[in-house]
């Protein structure tokens, strides 16, 4: 059985990427209709939202941080799942509230899920320099 947390990082990210997909509508709006898609799960969805707020909050920054992070890859050539999932644990590593190593471990799991075939190796590299630059592992 997933913990809530792995299960609120799941939704956020879902929520990351519709957000996108859908041209950046506010993040209750795509939360409600993602809860009549997945049923109403309060306590994994109000993390996710508040997750997916977060990331939202502070994109062109998580953004320039991976892409400088992801050495000759532009953000716009990036996978919308690949990039929100590096978005996501950026956000949480830069909060500091998490162990880097669960951040990291989660966001494979996400990659594993959700990405491409590619996507894991891609990510970890990725987080594993910016943990790394930002004095966590």
């Amino acid at each position: 059985m997933l913990r809530v947390e792995t299960k609120s990082r799941a939704r956020a990210l879902q929520l990351l990427y519709a957000w996108e997909l859908l041209g950046e509508p506010p993040i209750p709006q795509v939360a409600s209709g993602l809860a009549r898609l997945t049923g109403p799960e309060p306590r994994i969805l109000d993390r996710a939202e508040e997750l997916a707020a977060g990331v939202i909050a502070n994109v062109e920054s998580l953004d320039e941080a991976a892409a400088e992070a992801s050495e000759n890859w532009r953000m716009s050539r990036i996978a919308v799942v690949e990039r929100n999932i590096l978005r996501l644990a950026i956000h949480e590593l830069r909060r500091g509230e998490v162990p880097p190593k669960v951040v990291i471990d989660e966001a494979l799991r996400l990659a594993h899920w959700f990405g491409g075939a590619r996507a894991p190796g891609f990510v970890n590299g990725v987080l594993d320099g910016i943990a790394r630059a930002l004095g966590r592992l």
